[in-house]
């Protein structure tokens, strides 16, 4: 889109109302709250990306966290799978540090751009095949804006599928944890198990094996 700006692709993300079963969703949750965020005023909107506009690196996770991004208003900012994310890309220099707890703690990307595929926080981590595809328009915008992006870092099968769809890779490679593909454009694709809860403390992902994926993407893009 000529004269587009990730600037423009925020704010169009931020008054999206196209899901009403994600709108009701998002906005119950910031009413209703947990317990232990109480005091907090909830975001309760759709959550844009961020990160630096020159980036090499774009990671993209499934949707933000019903009581993470959801409340921060900042992707992967305020849950557990964020305290992982941000870790990972400090120890490979693309953080200025490890941690990321709210929209003005400090934090800054470089060469890194973070988005989620869905951008609403949806029940049970669930979105819908439609309302994933209500949103990879603004994917598109953002993946057409970001045109340093040399290694793609897809978080989970959900995401890998997106990244495959938006780039027009057929057939469709398997999804692993590490697994590459070379997409449409030079990009890399490069598959990594989602830092959620549920592998991190069973151990299907483990630190280490997290960080393997953004040395590679370090390696790839030199």
């Amino acid at each position: 889109m000529e004269g587009d700006s990730l600037e423009a692709v925020n704010a169009d993300i931020v008054e999206c109302r196209a899901c009403s079963r994600l709108v009701e969703w998002r906005e119950r949750v910031a009413v209703e709250k947990r317990a232990s965020y109480a005091q907090d005023e909830y975001w309760g909107r759709p959550v844009p990306g961020w990160g630096d506009p020159a980036a090499t690196l774009l990671l993209v996770g499934l949707a933000p966290a019903a009581h993470g991004g959801n409340r921060t208003g900042r992707v992967f900012t305020g849950d557990r799978s964020g305290d992982w994310v941000f870790r990972a890309l400090h120890r490979a220099g693309y953080a200025n540090q490890p941690t990321s707890v709210s929209r003005d703690d400090g934090l800054q990307l470089t060469g890194a751009y973070v988005v989620a595929a869905v951008r609403c926080a949806p029940p049970a981590n669930k979105p819908t095949p439609a309302e994933r595809d209500t949103c990879l328009p603004y994917l598109l915008r953002e993946w057409q804006l970001l045109d340093r992006v040399q290694v793609v870092v897809a978080l989970g099968a959900f995401a890998h599928r997106v990244v495959c769809d938006l780039a027009g890779l057929r057939p469709r490679p398997r999804f692993g944890h590490g697994a590459e593909a070379v997409l449409p454009d030079g990009r890399v694709l490069l598959a990594s198990y989602h830092p959620s809860q549920q592998n991190t403390f069973t151990g299907v992902l483990t630190e280490s094996d997290f960080d393997a994926i953004f040395v590679r993407a370090r390696a790839l893009e030199a």
